[in-house]
């Protein structure tokens, strides 16, 4: 790959190719050989699309000439996580249960970007179904950390975070259902946006738990995380100019969310926050009630849904599935239908709850994973490891789904560590005006 091209954002591509100094079809052959080339490439990329990117990369090359692009990353190749239905390939969402299936139709989000210009360079590995924060998949493969090549990429949209760490994408598309965009993206040390549930449509998207799915992009910048949504729902994008942070309140929950820190993430927490307030934010610390007792639901509103979503495969066929998988899906079938219910009811006053207590601040923050990403081989052997360590992987990044949030974590400046904003739902686009503001700050 060019030197000139090697490591840029994606709206930086965008406007090399808009400036005429990148050509998509060079650009998206570049990309393919970069892949083929790499030694991660089958630990990363499930499957390529090569003809349709080439295809998609000569009629992007052709308006380029004509003067008639279609969207600022128009022509700019970019990777989706392998639960997005893309017609006539295989989707098959890391699962043996899902081998062999060929949808007849893109999935809308994939649709979208497509008619916005975006190139499709294949389908990234990813956990189990979706039902993992780690990334640890030995049914398909595993991704590993950009940062320590023993350690997961984290889930379950790793090989999304993957094909743009190692250079491998402009930006990946993955899905946060607990936190499987922001988790891959800190250990990665890339930007993830975690859209407002429902904002962008899950049409053609292989479902975990429908209620909390959401779309969201792994990019390099804040600035190609807007673009990437907007591209995705066929929306102008978020109009970052000018963004500050001066006079801004931010609140920092002191309960659940700042327990049992790494040394790193602490360090690059603190630090992330006195740079916040060297740029004029005005931060404050208290606790925020409501975060405990959602969390209590964690378990029945998770894992029934999954359960209840995937019980006829996974008992069809279970010896296809990783155990500690399939123990995380079984998991739901104790919990009684009152008990759903009943746990929705509680969230939805939760959520109310929620508001209530952060009216009047800008944006809640705090770290986006409270560890870093743990080392592949002890994950093989070591059951309680394994456990601890998914949940603890999950904890602060559920907090926004949970609550119903949108959520956004740029890296900190210290390896695998990041700060995660969160807004009301649908402020996605005011989220993103905080976020590259605090990007600013950050870098």
């Amino acid at each position: 790959m060019k030197a000139e091209w090697a490591g840029k954002t994606a709206a930086d591509l965008g406007r090399a190719i808009e400036a005429g100094e990148a050509d998509p079809v060079e650009l998206t052959q570049a990309f393919l050989d970069e892949i083929n080339a790499h030694p991660l490439r089958n630990r990363i990329y499930a499957r390529l699309t090569e003809e349709r990117a080439l295809s998609e990369a000569a009629a992007a090359s052709e308006r380029a000439r004509s003067g008639h692009r279609l969207s600022p990353l128009d022509g700019v190749p970019i990777s989706w996580k392998d639960l997005y239905d893309t017609a006539g390939v295989a989707t098959e969402a890391g699962s043996a249960l899902l081998a062999g299936r060929v949808p007849d139709s893109d999935a809308q989000v994939l649709s979208n970007a497509t008619k916005q210009g975006l190139i499709c360079l294949g389908k990234t590995h990813m956990s189990e179904l979706a039902f993992s924060g780690l990334g640890y998949n030995p049914i398909t493969e595993t991704p590993p950390s950009v940062n320590d090549p023993d350690a997961v990429a984290g889930g379950s949209s790793s090989g999304a975070a993957a094909s743009v760490a190692f250079g491998l994408a402009a930006a990946g598309i993955g899905s946060d259902t607990g936190g499987s965009v922001r988790i891959p993206s800190v250990w990665n040390d890339l930007v993830g946006l975690k859209t407002t549930h429902g904002r962008l449509s899950l049409e053609g998207v292989v479902p975990l738990c429908e209620r909390f799915d959401t779309v969201g992009p792994l990019c390099r910048s804040v600035e190609d995380a807007a673009l990437v949504m907007a591209a995705m729902t066929g929306e102008k994008s978020a109009d970052l100019s000018g963004a500050s942070l001066a006079d801004t309140r931010l609140l920092i929950p002191e309960n659940v969310a700042m327990d049992d820190l790494a040394p790193e993430v602490a360090a690059g927490f603190t630090s992330a926050v006195e740079r916040l307030q060297n740029v004029g934010a005005k931060v404050e610390r208290r606790e925020i009630p409501a975060i405990e007792k959602a969390m209590k639901l964690t378990a029945v509103l998770f894992a029934a849904e999954a359960y209840g979503t995937w019980q006829a495969e996974i008992e069809a066929a279970p010896h296809k599935m990783f155990p500690e998988i399939l123990e995380r899906f079984r998991g739901g079938a104790r919990f009684a239908a009152w008990e759903f219910v009943r746990a929705w009811q509680d969230l939805t006053s939760y959520r109310v709850e929620w508001l209530q207590s952060v009216s009047g601040y800008d944006a809640v923050i705090l770290p986006t994973c409270p560890i870093l990403p743990p080392k592949i081989e002890r994950l093989k052997t070591d059951h309680d490891y394994y456990v601890s360590n998914n949940l603890a992987a999950l904890r602060n990044t559920r907090i926004g789904n949970l609550m119903g949030l949108t959520a956004l974590t740029i890296p900190t400046g210290v390896p695998s560590t990041g700060l995660m904003m969160m807004t009301p739902p649908s402020t996605d686009e005011r989220l993103l005006r905080l976020g590259a503001a605090a990007e600013a700050a950050l870098s």
